[in-house]
């Protein structure tokens, strides 16, 4: 059955015949394409090779190095104002050549947002930046509320890649006027200045690059790529084996093998720059007691989940960081620790009385997220804690009756706001979905981590938000997963360590092919 859903799969698709051509088999596909409103770990891997940023990073090096993009320079000229000299030459896919216009457009639909989706995005990274103006045609400014620790970083976001207004403005509607309705129509029919173009967009199903040959920088080395969605393990390691696909994402630890024995594949992974997490809800009524909560999270054996599910190549850490968060990485930090009789002892004085705990998962969105979920429901019940697993696709993070769920917690970028702070800052996606709740004593905790341009005061300040989720439990980051790709043994790929999760980095200098 497998081998007929694979076949119809990629019917759509011609094979990788050529030496500059290849196929994708990813795990999943996203359902729109649009930097700016995306906040998934599927979308991720999509816009690295279409769109750029005025700044960009090395991302071979994972301690940050900032390098030009769509900016050939920038200057703070005052300690809330930043100026940037635009790149020349520079032309979006359908033919427009890119105008310090389009670039103030780009920001300020995300600074000064109204379309709904842009909002939230611009609120949970955005918030400190009220607009973008335009000095002269090649030079801009952006405008900052107060002092700001992270500039570079944010102005790199992948949600500020940079796309034409006018084509944009004309999707719908009046083409002298940004709606709502031409930012929906943008995700189906992206437009960027990248080294590719998207030919063909499926949502769900499949996506086509292809060489853009007026690409202000290196030409890319692949003239098309071809990404097509396999939800199944098994079907997109058969579609590498069989040659109808020359890259496959997502492959987990005991697989590998199936991969690495094969004289003509390889594989390649790292521990991504992700938690897989659980969440829990503050707010469900037999679950207000904090002591619950801190049970559900002790009772967990982390590092069995790691040896069972990942074969030791798994991070755990004790504490929401991790090394790419550069200066600001704390290891020594406590905060989440495995403890069963301390469980047991904080059940007892909770007075839990064994009511059914219900713990939320996709069936196959995470890799190892369902294995991870049943071997949980056994440890828990190890300390009496009665669970029971609820398989589905729909989002229950925002759902009342919500008490516990799987979810990932991405670097969205290298600091810890960019990874616990976008999903649990003060009025934040966690607590707007009624899961997570703050108070002044938070708010202050958070201010003093978020805006103190010292950096030893920005790691006492995480610390003590740290202190406060170990006594009032939302979140146990699980583990960083250690993600892989397949490919045939003629791919020289691999995830550069500067990338955000999952990116399908195929610009010049990070992939080629033999022969090519």
């Amino acid at each position: 059955m497998f081998r007929l859903m694979l076949t119809t799969a990629l019917a759509v698709l011609p094979l990788a015949v050529t030496a500059q051509e290849i196929t994708v088999g990813a795990a999943n596909m996203a359902p729109y394409l649009d930097p700016g409103r995306d906040h998934s770990n599927v979308g991720s891997q999509f816009y690295y090779n279409s769109f750029d940023t005025l700044i960009d990073r090395d991302h071979a090096k994972l301690e940050p190095e900032w390098v030009p993009a769509l900016a050939t320079s920038w200057e703070l000229v005052s300690p809330t104002v930043m100026e940037l000299k635009l790149r020349e030459g520079v032309k979006f896919h359908n033919g427009d050549p890119m105008t310090a216009d389009d670039v103030i457009f780009s920001l300020n639909r995300m600074m000064q947002a109204t379309f709904p989706p842009y909002v939230v995005r611009a609120k949970d990274r955005l918030a400190n930046f009220p607009n973008a103006e335009k000095v002269d045609e090649t030079t801009i400014r952006i405008n900052a509320n107060r002092e700001e620790p992270l500039w570079e970083t944010l102005i790199s976001l992948q949600q500020v890649m940079i796309i034409p207004e006018a084509y944009t403005k004309a999707l719908t509607g009046d083409p002298d006027v940004a709606e709502d309705s031409d930012f929906e129509a943008f995700a189906l029919a992206p437009v960027g200045t990248g080294p590719y173009k998207i030919e063909s967009f499926q949502p769900g199903e499949k996506l086509v690059w292809t060489r853009f040959d007026e690409f202000w920088g290196e030409k890319a080395p692949l003239e098309r790529v071809n990404v097509v969605q396999i939800s199944e393990t098994a079907s997109r390691v058969t579609a590498l084996k069989t040659g109808e696909a020359d890259i496959i994402t997502n492959i987990a630890p005991d697989q590998l093998s199936l991969i690495d024995n094969d004289p003509a594949l390889k594989t390649a992974g790292s521990a991504t720059a992700l938690f897989h997490v659980m969440i829990m809800n503050q707010n469900h009524p037999k679950l207000e007691d904090p002591r619950i909560r801190q049970a559900m999270s002790l009772a967990i054996d982390r590092d069995a989940l790691n040896e069972a599910l990942w074969l030791g190549k798994a991070i755990v850490p004790s504490t929401h960081t991790m090394a790419e968060m550069g200066a600001l990485h704390q290891p020594d930090l406590v905060t989440f620790e495995y403890d069963p009789a301390r469980a047991k002892a904080l059940l007892e004085e909770a007075g839990y009385d064994g009511f059914e705990i219900t713990y939320d998962t996709a069936p196959s969105y995470y890799t190892n997220g369902v294995l991870a979920a049943q071997a949980i429901m056994e440890m828990w019940a190890a300390v009496g804690i009665n669970g029971k697993i609820v398989v589905g696709d729909k989002w229950t993070g925002n759902a009342p009756e919500l008490m516990a769920r799987n979810w990932s917690n991405p670097m969205y970028f290298a600091d810890p706001f960019g990874s616990f702070g976008v999903m649990w800052a003060p009025d934040g996606p966690s607590q707007s979905e009624g899961r997570f709740n703050t108070d002044a004593d938070y708010a202050e905790k958070w201010e003093r981590f978020r805006f103190s341009t010292d950096v030893a005061e920005r790691k006492a300040a995480y610390a003590e938000l740290m202190e406060r989720v170990k006594e009032n439990p939302a979140v146990l980051p699980l583990y960083r997963p250690f993600e892989s790709w397949g490919m045939k043994t003629s791919i020289n790929w691999a995830p550069m360590p500067g990338h955000i999760p999952y990116v399908l980095d195929f610009r010049a200098g990070s992939i080629t092919l033999a022969g090519s």
